[in-house]
C-alpha cells in the first residue's frame, strides 16, 4: 500500500489527483488531502437541491462535482479526507465496509473510539457522524473515499448544505441529513488531549503510513502535468453545475 499526501489544498486538484490514480496507476493507494473551503456534491446530485448557492457565492466557497456517488459534503481546513485506491479482487466484497477498519485503528491510536454505521460512516457513541463515504468501482479498479471532521467550520457546513426549497421534479440522488461533530469537540468534552488540526491530521497520516509499513510520499513533477490534464473537467461549470 503506498501511501500518498497531497500538498495541494485544491479541491479541483485533488479530485483530479483521485482520478489520475485510480485510473492511470495499478497499485494500491491510501491517499490524504485536505480542501480549502468547498461543497462536493455527488455524480448523480442536482446541485441547486444540495447546496446553498448564494451563502457559498458570497463565502468563497467551491461547488465541486465528484465521480462518486453519495450526497454531499461540506470541507475545509479543519477536514482531513482518504481515499483508499486499489485493484479489485474476486474474493473482496468491494461494496463492504472493510476499508474503514484502519481509520478506526487509527483513530483509537489517537484516543478517538469510533464506530462504523449502517451507510458505511462512522460515528462517535452512534449519536454524531465524523465521517462520510462514497465509493466509485469499475471492472479492475476501486475507490472509497470519506471525509473526517476534526475542526471543521460547523456553522458553514451547515449553511452551505441547507436549502429550503428544492425542485421536487429534478430525478436526483439526495443527500441524508445526520447530526456532526468535530473529533476536536469529542476530546475537549471527554477532557482529552484536543491537538491542532494540523499536528492531529500529520499524526493521522504518519500512523496510518505505519499501519501499513509504509511511508508518507507526494506526487512527482512528472505526475502534475498529467493531473492538471484531468483537473480541466473540476475547473468547468458544465461538468460542475450540470443539471
Amino acid at each position: 500500500m503506498q501511501v500518498i499526501l497531497s500538498k495541494n489544498h485544491a479541491a479541483t486538484f485533488n479530485l483530479a489527483l483521485e482520478e489520475y490514480l485510480f485510473l492511470e496507476s495499478q497499485v494500491d493507494i491510501l491517499l490524504f488531502y485536505i480542501n480549502q473551503p468547498t461543497v462536493i456534491i455527488g455524480y448523480n446530485q442536482a446541485v441547486e437541491n444540495e447546496v446553498n448557492i448564494e451563502f457559498c457565492k458570497s463565502n468563497g466557497i467551491s461547488i465541486i462535482r465528484r465521480k462518486s456517488g453519495g450526497g454531499a459534503v461540506y470541507h475545509d481546513y479543519g477536514n482531513l479526507n482518504f481515499s483508499f485506491i486499489s485493484n479489485r479482487l474476486a474474493t473482496k466484497n468491494v461494496l463492504g465496509k472493510d476499508f474503514l477498519i484502519p481509520i478506526v485503528s487509527v483513530l483509537k491510536q489517537l484516543g478517538v473510539t469510533a464506530e462504523v454505521g449502517q451507510r458505511k460512516d462512522l460515528w462517535l457513541l452512534h449519536a454524531h457522524k465524523i465521517s462520510g463515504t462514497a465509493s466509485q468501482i469499475t471492472k479492475n479498479r476501486e475507490l472509497h473515499h470519506g471525509t473526517l471532521l476534526y475542526d471543521a467550520n460547523l456553522e458553514w457546513l451547515s449553511s452551505a448544505l441547507q436549502v429550503t426549497q428544492k425542485n421536487s421534479t429534478v430525478k436526483a440522488t439526495q443527500s441524508v441529513s445526520s447530526p456532526v461533530v468535530n473529533i476536536k469537540d469529542y476530546l475537549l468534552l471527554n477532557n482529552e488531549t484536543a491537538l491542532p488540526a494540523e499536528v492531529f491530521f500529520e499524526k493521522f497520516v504518519q500512523l496510518a503510513a505505519s499501519l501499513f509499513h509504509s511511508v508518507v510520499k507526494t506526487y512527482s513533477q512528472h505526475d502534475i502535468s498529467n493531473i492538471q490534464m484531468y483537473e480541466k473537467k473540476y475547473l468547468e461549470n458544465c461538468w460542475n453545475l450540470r443539471k
